[in-house]
């Protein structure tokens, strides 16, 4: 199977890709700048250069591919709302044109569970009301790029599989460090959950969206079995005494943040393989 990946020198992308290429499968990516890529290079993948600011690069990228997995974003800690709205809403509509023009079979978009609001009463199930004029411009641009591709499912026919993630850790990725210094300044409570994925289970669960028939036009959440606190995580670091405000206001939604995933469970056979965070600390695959 020839597949094209773009975000692939990206946090999740760099994990993903060296997995793919460990199963078998032709790889290309996507990339602006081939040296970043030059690691994945030496693994096997082949460089495509193009731009999702350009859509005049994408025709050339997705011709000949048998599927498509995109995982470039431009995240929600940037301040840059115009290029979030380009890069997340703008660049998934038109690499998506592009690959159902150029017979691409399947495509497969790593949303976010940033997309999720509160005062759901339960965990977030994928079919809850998001909503697409969210004032965070990175949640909001991943909802319209997902209203976007779910059009060019339901008028098109085009076989469009959608996997929002929990929060993405493990394989020595900083992104547990990154976030700490914004607890405090978003006001998060030290006892609000947060749910998580590994990296392993990223790439479980985006190889089964892959490989299994009959799952066009759905999304899915992914997520591991034991959400934690924020105090506990950042404990883990060693920043819990920074991370919060002396004095805290009332929790209450417990379920904020929390994902339910029996949908993915139900439809594919999904299992995380790393169900908790403890379990990663223990095998010492954080």
């Amino acid at each position: 199977m020839k597949i094209l990946v773009t975000g692939a020198t990206g946090k999740v992308g760099s994990r993903l890709v060296p997995r793919l290429l460990a199963k078998g499968y032709n790889v290309s990516i996507l990339v602006r700048d081939a040296i970043k890529a030059s690691e994945l290079v030496d693994l096997g993948a082949k460089v495509i250069k193009g731009d999702l600011y350009n859509p005049a690069t994408l025709p050339n990228a997705v011709t000949g591919m048998d599927a498509v997995i995109h995982l470039a974003a431009l995240f929600r800690t940037f301040t840059d709302n115009e290029g979030i709205v380009k890069t997340n809403r703008e660049g998934t509509t038109a690499l998506a044109e592009a690959a159902l023009a150029a017979g691409v079979k399947r495509f497969i978009f790593t949303s976010t569970s940033n997309v999720y609001g509160s005062g759901y009463r339960r965990p977030a199930r994928e079919d809850e009301n998001v909503d697409v004029n969210d004032p965070r411009a990175y949640s909001s641009s991943k909802i319209a790029a997902e209203q976007q591709l779910l059009a060019l499912q339901q008028d098109k026919g085009f076989d469009v599989r959608i996997l929002r993630l929990a929060f993405v850790y493990g394989d020595k990725d900083p992104h547990i460090a990154e976030i700490i210094h914004l607890l405090k300044k978003l006001k998060r409570h030290s006892g609000s959950r947060m749910h998580m994925v590994h990296h392993l289970d990223v790439a479980q669960a985006t190889l089964l969206l892959l490989n299994t028939d009959g799952l066009d036009g759905q999304i899915f959440n992914v997520a591991d079995d034991a959400p934690i606190t924020l105090y506990e995580m950042a404990d883990s670091v060693g920043q819990a005494a920074e991370a919060f405000d002396a004095e805290e206001i009332p929790f209450t939604d417990p379920f904020e943040g929390i994902l339910d995933i029996s949908k993915l469970r139900k439809w594919t056979g999904f299992r995380p393989l790393v169900p908790s965070y403890y379990v990663a600390r223990d095998l010492d695959i954080l």
